[in-house]
């Protein structure tokens, strides 16, 4: 059983077109693959075959697929050639309309892009963690106690959303009360207008992301009057790069953040569960040392992946591998498939929580543009499975996740546990 979507036989018919399809057929990007879990044999030949492929249909348009762990970074390094840039299209393989397309410093190039991260910056440092933490665990501990006994729950609700909310409204310093707002809003930001999405159309999700610019716009009028303070709103309305941003930069910033800190740390906090079901041996491991936390954190990260692609558009003709990358082109860096390349990690496919080497991952991205809140994400991680180590034997995955219908966010919708009483 595969959540409620496919049968056993239905999966294993997807996945074998993966070996049967011709290469000038794959489209990657499909996020159906990504609902059904499907996509894995897909990159696995294209990194052997084809591991810089153009397909030149898809829902999305025509797209490279960059696929290999070494090439990714190469690719994610020449900023010269390659642009982040929200005028050209930005950092997802889908393309917004250019009158809606919000600038953020994740997409911007250099020498903008600096200015505008540096701002928030500082509360990342050590020692504002270090305060966090505290915070954070005290949090985690009240979430925890409240689970339910001996019945099934859902973990994506009742935790890694909760708990990644209130994060995300301490950061901000955000209402309390309305904090599942900032879950809806990234959810919205990410999610695919359709039938079965969170919203049918394009303008009713122009309509919610407004909302938050109104809503955040009343708290940046109250953090422009007060003296700064050590939340992100007010970092960025008094921070010098920041205080005179255009609305729509305004609005690209703010849901930057707010992906940024609530789909990566939710997913993986999901996915840590969920890692460990498939992997008992590697539970039994980690509950009789906890002091692998430090490298089944990493490990986590790598194994799930919560964004499975960034993307840039080549500023200039450009030749790769043999391949011939025209101006304009869209190119996509699948993190996803750089996170189970064998020709740079051991046995990627193995979830392993005390690797030699746990960083060596793409999953926070590389270089300029690499996660500015890397830190934080595997802090939230660390002490919620501290704290679930003081407290429960074991935490049961009663059914399979149901999947995010996205080829950008790669995250669980739901996850039915069960702690015994």
């Amino acid at each position: 059983m595969h959540g409620t979507i496919e049968s056993t036989a239905k999966l294993d018919e997807l996945r074998a077109r993966a070996t049967s399809l011709p290469l000038e057929q794959f489209d990657p990007g499909d996020p159906e693959l990504f609902r059904t879990d499907t996509f894995w044999p897909y990159f696995d030949r294209l990194r052997r075959e084809d591991p810089v492929h153009y397909c030149k249909d898809s829902m999305f348009g025509p797209y490279w697929s960059v696929t290999r762990y070494n090439d990714i970074m190469e690719i994610e390094t020449n900023h010269s050639v390659f642009s982040s840039a929200s005028a050209l299209g930005g950092i997802t393989i889908r393309d917004i309309d250019p009158d809606l397309r919000r600038e953020s410093f994740i997409s911007m190039d250099p020498p903008r892009h600096a200015a505008q991260r540096k701002t928030v910056a500082p509360m990342f440092t050590p020692t504002h963690l270090d305060n966090l933490a505290l915070s954070i665990r005290e949090r985690s501990a009240e979430c925890l106690d409240n689970l339910p006994r001996g019945e099934v729950f859902d973990w994506v609700d009742r935790v890694s959303i909760e708990l990644t909310t209130q994060m995300l409204a301490v950061l901000f310093d955000f209402p309390w009360e309305d904090r599942r707002k900032l879950t809806r809003w990234s959810d919205i930001a990410t999610t695919i207008p359709g039938p079965d999405g969170l919203v049918a159309t394009e303008d009713e999700r122009q309509a919610e992301l407004t909302e938050c610019a109104g809503y955040f716009a009343r708290l940046w009028k109250e953090r422009i009057e007060q003296p700064p303070k050590s939340d992100l709103l007010s970092m960025m309305a008094h921070g010098a790069a920041t205080r005179d941003m255009d609305a729509k930069n305004f609005l690209g910033n703010l849901i930057l953040l707010i992906v940024g800190g609530n789909d990566t740390t939710r997913n993986t906090m999901s996915g840590s569960i969920y890692a460990l079901s498939q992997h008992p041996e590697q539970y039994r491991k980690l509950r009789e040392n906890p002091g692998l936390l430090d490298s089944f954190v990493p490990e986590v990260i790598r194994w799930q992946t919560p964004l499975a692609h960034m993307r840039r558009t080549a500023l200039a003709d450009f030749e790769f591998h043999g391949k011939q990358i025209k101006q304009g082109d869209k190119v996509v860096m699948w993190y996803v498939s750089g996170n189970r390349d064998e020709e740079a990690i051991e046995k990627p496919y193995d979830f392993i929580i005390d690797r030699a080497r746990p960083r060596t991952h793409l999953s926070f991205g590389f270089g300029i543009h690499r996660c500015v809140g890397l830190r934080l994400a595997e802090l939230q991680l660390k002490i919620i499975w501290e704290e679930i180590l003081k407290r429960f034997d074991h935490i049961d995955v009663v059914g399979e996740p149901k999947r995010v219908y996205s080829s950008f966010v790669k995250g669980l919708e739901t996850l039915p546990v069960k702690i015994s009483a």
